[in-house]
């Protein structure tokens, strides 16, 4: 019973209302990334992102720097701790980086720090 709740939970979160935030633009480098119309932008082109992908890189872009623990990432980002496996994060976080991938010499806008979790690195524009 305690398993089929959790699962209903999940499900009724799911189907929540998606509301705007009053949010201005992340912008980096050739990276833009809208919360109001939900879309991210590489060099003027439109990345397609699941609404868990554009959640999950629209957080890690808000807190540039900071790392962040896989379970930390599921209560901030999914809204709740319970999945059956917290490397489901892992799975976004590879989809993301395809994704949003501007050039192979550029390293990765989303840094795995080992051992811990995952940051976002602000790009520099110094080589």
């Amino acid at each position: 019973m305690a398993e089929l709740s959790v699962r209903v939970e999940a499900i009724l979160k799911r189907q929540r209302q998606v509301t705007a935030p009053k949010q201005k633009s992340l912008v980096f480098d050739h990276l833009v990334i809208d919360p109001v119309s939900r879309e991210v932008k590489i060099n003027n082109q439109t990345v397609s992102l699941s609404a868990l992908e554009f959640n999950l890189l629209r957080f890690l872009a808000s807190h540039p720097g900071e790392v962040w623990r896989r379970s930390e990432l599921l209560q901030e980002v999914w809204e709740y701790d319970y999945v059956d496996s917290d490397r489901v994060i892992d799975v976004h976080i590879g989809q993301i980086r395809k994704k949003i991938k501007t050039a192979a010499s550029q390293p990765s806008l989303i840094q795995t720090v080992r051992g811990v979790g995952y940051k976002f690195e602000v790009p520099s524009n110094r080589q």
